[in-house]
């Protein structure tokens, strides 16, 4: 069954997907996706890493789940090739995502989605829905294995695209820009915070290890620990003081008694 038999043409999210479809048929240098046969809610799509990054020269495959109100309400984005950025066989979360309908904007396509999950790879984790924070060293050696992956739908993923001469995206429209120009400040931003976080670890440590030698000079200037032991000293010698005492107060009381017995005796 065909998908235009299959659907209600006159929807406006099925009639937008069917154009959508069609303006994606080519795969260009960058990015591929189409439908599946059966569900044109269910695209599969492979692009390429973003090149001077650790993903450069990796093909990444996932599929897109569309719902039934699109474009008004945002794609779920899934990835399939493990890739070191995001984790393979779940929801990802990006702001052209399901995860976050506030920002999603219905003019937005799934070409956008693409060339927004491009732009996100490189970017900080920041401890994201479905975000990893792989090496360097792991995310290239990922990127080198990924020529070699294969979906089980679409077969290998590194002849999706398309490598020969003219087959660049076309132009980016002034939303899509603004989309791309957002994602890029927004990854600058978080690799400034990270470095601030840094130096205030650094600049805790230096006040704690600062902190403890002003305590350990306190000590010393205080008398160190021979005054310590001095007054500890104290009590014991203060409680020998008094011991000392009330024996001298005893044995006067004693010989005052023995003063008086002798005295009645002799004196009767």
């Amino acid at each position: 069954m065909s998908l235009e038999s299959k659907y209600n043409l006159k929807s406006p999210g099925v009639k937008r997907l069917m154009r959508e479809a069609i303006e994606l048929a080519n795969p260009t240098e960058e990015y591929y996706a189409c439908p599946l046969e059966d569900n044109l809610f269910e695209w599969h799509f492979t692009v390429r890493g973003p090149p001077g990054t650790d993903f450069e020269n990796g093909y990444y495959h996932g599929r897109i789940l569309l719902p039934s109100q699109y474009p008004m309400q945002p794609p779920n984005i899934i990835l399939l090739t493990p890739n070191g950025r995001f984790e393979v066989n779940k929801k990802i979360c990006l702001s052209i995502s399901g995860h976050h309908p506030e920002s999603w904007q219905p003019s937005w396509s799934i070409r956008t989605a693409l060339l927004a999950l491009i732009a996100f790879m490189p970017t900080t984790a920041a401890g994201t829905i479905g975000s990893l924070d792989y090496t360097p060293e792991e995310r290239q050696l990922l990127a080198r294995k990924s020529k070699n992956w294969e979906c089980s739908i679409c077969g290998k993923i590194s002849e999706k695209l398309n490598s020969t001469e003219g087959a660049a995206s076309p132009k980016l429209t002034q939303e899509e820009s603004s989309l791309i120009k957002q994602i890029a400040l927004k990854a600058e931003e978080d690799a400034n915070k990270k470095e601030p976080s840094a130096k205030v670890e650094g600049n805790e440590q230096s006040s704690e290890s600062g902190e403890l030698r002003q305590r350990t000079a306190a000590t010393v200037s205080e008398g160190g620990p021979a005054e310590m032991i001095s007054n500890i000293g104290d009590p014991i010698l203060e409680a020998s003081n008094k011991d000392k005492l009330w024996t001298a107060i005893m044995l006067l009381i004693i010989a005052l008694i023995s003063l008086l017995l002798v005295r009645r005796l002799f004196f009767l």
